[in-house]
């Protein structure tokens, strides 16, 4: 098949080209290699506002900061004298009282960058804000130590920048079976049998090749795998429930899938915050609620560490549209049943002591976070992953 036939028939192919260009011999790793220990990442994006989601309940300036905004003491559930949950993560005090929750405060970077594409970038890269990758934590985590195809899934259209290597990226996908189905599509076995040494070898057509064989062998793994397990938990009928659910259905079929990547989007709240963000945490809540549930009658929590993030918080004080700016310091979530440190792993920040832009003020370097899961979780050189050395916490 000649380069003009090949891109003039490639936009049917197009969902299959986020697959990386593996070589075979990747295939070959034993998956004893891998372990049993799973990673579920959880990216909120836009920006949750943390307060609003852990609130200090007991402390005055909130409620004087944010008169519209802030939730009502009635309202919230409380976890301790001073800290409480919005009212819509009700799901999630369940696992707070069985001790499968570690609630993170203060995490953020050094010299905070509030745009959100250039946050994500850094939270997904695990760089200095003044630096730039290409490649993701996750990414670089393959590179070195997940050799399979399918060692890493995003269940999305497209790859996140944080799973996206040097050498390896991640296979993305929402539904095993249209992936599957798309790989057997004729046209893909037609570029198969007439491609060659030299296609292969010439970079940007070569990609696409590689890519559609690679498609094609773990499409058919991911869906012969999955399919051997089905779901009898009831999950939100939304996106988010759907995603929770498909990674469920992975994990309890014995995919050798160390890492999993998922996200809820919406959180970007500049206006009328207070029922955007209760609709979103809830389903957030409900969705996890049902995912941990799943595993747990598969026998499979144990095994399975879930982290919660988003780019960053939001500004202390609200704005005139009922809703918050872009922040900095936020909260991350940590769900596991063998957790160190359960609850509140650390004091929420001061409202009385933000830095010149109003905003609240990091504790936690969320490198500290990704070093400890790597080196605790998933037993790997963390160094080699993030590329320097970071403290780590004792949450797991």
């Amino acid at each position: 098949m000649d380069r003009r036939k090949f891109l003039k028939q490639s936009s049917l192919a197009s969902s299959l080209f986020f697959v990386p260009s593996f070589v075979r011999a990747f295939e070959e790793v034993a998956s004893s290699k891998l372990g049993y220990k799973r990673l579920v990442i959880i990216q909120l994006s836009g920006g949750n506002d943390g307060l609003n989601t852990i609130i200090p309940y007991r402390n005055d300036l909130y409620y004087k900061e944010r008169p519209t905004l802030s939730i009502a003491k009635t309202d919230i559930i409380k976890l301790n004298d001073e800290v409480g949950l919005n009212p819509s993560l009700q799901p999630l005090k369940a696992l707070y009282d069985k001790g499968y929750l570690s609630i993170i405060n203060n995490v953020g970077y050094p010299n905070p960058v509030r745009s959100h594409f250039r946050s994500m970038d850094i939270w997904q890269t695990a760089t200095d804000s003044n630096e730039f990758s290409q490649s993701g934590w996750l990414g670089r985590y393959l590179d070195n130590y997940g050799k399979l195809p399918y060692s890493a899934i995003e269940i999305d259209e497209s790859l996140s920048l944080a799973m996206k290597g040097e050498k390896v990226n991640a296979i993305a996908t929402q539904d095993p079976k249209v992936f599957y189905n798309l790989s057997k599509d004729p046209y893909f076995k037609n570029i198969h049998n007439h491609q060659t040494d030299a296609h292969l070898n010439e970079h940007n057509l070569g990609y696409l090749y590689k890519s559609m064989i690679d498609a094609q062998s773990s499409s058919k793994y991911i869906f012969e795998t999955s399919k051997t397990v089905t779901s009898l938990q009831e999950y939100p009928n939304n996106k988010f429930g759907k995603q929770m659910k498909t990674t469920a259905q992975f994990i309890n079929s014995g995919l050798d899938t160390k890492v999993f990547y998922t996200s809820l989007g919406g959180f970007d709240t500049h206006v009328n915050q207070l029922n955007t963000q209760k609709r979103l945490l809830s389903q957030y809540a409900n969705a996890v609620e049902a995912f941990v549930q799943d595993l747990k009658d598969n026998n499979t929590f144990k095994d399975t560490l879930i982290l919660t993030f988003s780019e960053f918080g939001r500004r202390v004080k609200q704005n005139a549209s009922a809703g918050t700016d872009h922040g900095t310091a936020n909260n991350v979530f940590v769900i596991g049943e063998n957790l160190k440190k359960q609850g509140l792993y650390n004091n929420m920040a001061s409202l009385n002591n933000l830095d010149d832009n109003g905003d609240l003020k990091f504790e936690i370097d969320f490198r500290t976070i990704y070093a400890t899961v790597l080196d605790k979780w998933l037993e790997v050189d963390d160094k080699k992953v993030l590329n320097k050395s970071f403290s780590q916490l004792d949450f797991i």
